[in-house]
């Protein structure tokens, strides 16, 4: 799949990466090996990139996940399943998401048995994986959110 960006077609990260892999395949044939970081830096620069890091931040960024106001939503938040619906989406820059989910049925965000404190709604911030960046105590992710 393919994103419009400043008027060019670019290609998903593992579509350009698979152009290196070619290019330097290509290459190998012709008696010129070249190594996989020049065959991605090539690649880079065949796209009007500087380099291949830029590049990849701007396949990752615009990567298409296609979040929408009023979408279909189901994952997991602190451990909870859910399913809800998208109320805001915002791209946040650098391959990130702000989103505002409503939950179906409102979640426990307390792991105590003595009492408990219910969200009926949150907002996160999701990389292009659909997972937040913040984590809890045990290292599982705030969020991990997909399309219904």
């Amino acid at each position: 799949m393919t994103q419009l960006i400043n008027g060019t077609n670019l290609p998903s990260l593992e579509a350009l990466k698979t152009q290196a892999k070619r290019l330097r395949a290509a290459m190998s044939e012709r008696q010129t090996p070249i190594t996989q970081s020049m065959a991605l830096e090539t690649i880079a620069r065949q796209w009007g990139y500087r380099d291949w890091n830029t590049l990849s931040a701007a396949a990752k960024s615009n990567a298409p996940h296609g979040w929408h106001v009023g979408q279909r939503v189901s994952g997991h938040y602190l451990g909870h399943l859910f399913n809800g619906t998208l109320k805001a989406v915002r791209a946040a820059g650098a391959g990130y998401w702000s989103l505002t989910v409503v939950f179906d049925e409102a979640v426990d965000v307390v792991e105590f048995d003595s009492f408990s404190a219910f969200r009926k709604q949150v907002n996160v911030t999701l990389n292009g994986d659909g997972v937040t960046q913040a984590k809890t105590s045990n290292g599982t992710p705030h969020m991990e959110l997909r399309a219904a």
